[in-house]
């Protein structure tokens, strides 16, 4: 009898053990865990303090352009106020081998001709050319809904394939560089006038989506190769 009682003391003696082991090893984890995370929000706090410190680069020198502004008219410049800028739009102009100056003199004759209603901010030409029709601080007519919020480029092109050559090119990636720095915008924020309505426009990015890829990948390598860290300014 008494060796009954023995052994079954000793069996409960064990699952207490065993049951205070079992708890203290939970305990041990869920302390390890809360340490674990606590750990990690406190290193991105860190990151984010980090981020929010380091300023993006700019490109401060514009391209090269003339200022050849549109007479304030009902179709091509409208003289409504741009409040805020949150898109670059680039389009192509679909008549092959004509100039910046005549796709420039195209807008201003339409307050004369009423055929339609259209203008670009810039224009951009065979020979890298580039003229501004429309204030930044206006709405030109080229994106339709998004007349309001961004500003718009309009290329010349040699061809049918819609392609841009290498001085359109290189000017367009400068000018679209510059103004994602101007308006504190970045590539992600460079549409195609196709985003916006689904035209063919500019026709060869829309058939080239990898061009297009590739493009805007070339206006963040000339941000980060040619901008600057701007001089913070201190608080007063």
């Amino acid at each position: 009898m008494e060796r009954r009682r023995k052994l079954r003391r000793k069996r409960r003696m064990q699952r207490i053990a065993i049951r205070t082991a079992f708890f203290a090893v939970l305990l041990l984890t869920v302390i390890a865990v809360v340490i674990k995370v606590a750990r990690f929000a406190g290193d991105k706090s860190i990151e984010s303090a980090l981020a929010e410190t380091v300023q993006p680069k700019v490109v401060e020198e514009p391209p090269d352009y003339q200022v050849q502004l549109l007479t304030v008219n009902n179709y091509s410049r409208p003289g409504e106020p741009l409040e805020q800028v949150n898109a670059i739009v680039i389009h192509y102009t679909a008549n092959p081998g004509t100039t910046a100056q005549q796709n420039r003199d195209y807008f201003e004759g339409l307050k004369d001709s009423h055929i339609t209603s259209a203008s670009s901010h810039f224009v951009i030409g065979l020979e890298g050319e580039i003229i501004q029709c429309i204030p930044c601080n206006e709405v030109a007519y080229a994106s339709n809904e998004r007349n309001h919020d961004s500003i718009a480029i309009e290329c010349c092109i040699e061809d049918d394939t819609g392609k841009f050559n290498p001085d359109t090119y290189q000017s367009l990636v400068h000018l679209t560089a510059w103004l994602c720095s101007r308006y504190e915008l970045n590539a992600a924020d460079v549409i195609r006038h196709y985003d916006i309505t689904g035209k063919l426009c500019p026709k060869y990015y829309v058939e080239h989506e990898e061009a297009w890829i590739q493009f805007r990948e070339d206006v963040e390598h000339y941000i980060e190769q040619y901008g600057i860290v701007p001089d913070l300014v201190p608080e007063e």
